[in-house]
C-alpha cells in the first residue's frame, strides 16, 4: 500500500461524489464533530441542521473543517478535508435565494434532513420548523488517498 496527496481536482471529486461528511467546530477551545449531509456545489458546500449546539457554536466561531471520506477497501481509500467559514442563509432577505437553492439541492438527496434534523431526545409537534440552512465558503482542500501495490 502506498499513500499519495491528493490534488485540489481529486479532493472536488471526492466531495462532489460524496453526500456526507464529518463536520468540525471548535467554541471555547473546545472541539465538536458531528456527521452531516451535504451538497456540494461552485465554492460551497451546503448542509441543514435544527437548532443545537452546533449551530450555537458555528454562530460563536464560524471557521469549520469537513471531513469526506471515500472507501474502495481496507487499504484503499481517500481522506478530504474542506477549511472554510460557516455561512448562515436565512429564508428572507438577502440570503433568501441561496437558501431556496441550498434546499433545492439537498431535497435531491434521500433521506436530506438526517442527520441534521433528528434529535436524540423526543421533539414536540412545532407549528413552524425552526430549520437552519448554511453553506460552508470554501477556503482550502487537501486530501490523501491510500492504493494497493506500489507507488
Amino acid at each position: 500500500m502506498f499513500i499519495k496527496e491528493m490534488s485540489r481536482h481529486e479532493c472536488s471529486s471526492v466531495v462532489q461524489a460524496g453526500h456526507l461528511a464529518r463536520l468540525a467546530c471548535c467554541n471555547e477551545g473546545r472541539p465538536y464533530v458531528v456527521p452531516i449531509t451535504y451538497a456540494f456545489t461552485g465554492n460551497c458546500i451546503y448542509c441543514f441542521s435544527m437548532p443545537g449546539q452546533k449551530i450555537d457554536w458555528l454562530r460563536a466561531n464560524p471557521k469549520v473543517c469537513l471531513q469526506v471520506d471515500e472507501f474502495a477497501g481496507e487499504r484503499q481509500w481517500k481522506s478530504v478535508l474542506v477549511f472554510g467559514r460557516y455561512q448562515e442563509l436565512p429564508p428572507e432577505g438577502q440570503w433568501g435565494r441561496e437558501c431556496m437553492h441550498a434546499w433545492s439541492l439537498l431535497e435531491a438527496r434521500p433521506n436530506w434532513w438526517e442527520p441534521g434534523g433528528l434529535k436524540p431526545a423526543p421533539q414536540g409537534v412545532a407549528t413552524s420548523s425552526p430549520h437552519v440552512f448554511f453553506c460552508v465558503d470554501i477556503e482550502g482542500m487537501t486530501g490523501r488517498a491510500a492504493y494497493e501495490g506500489e507507488a
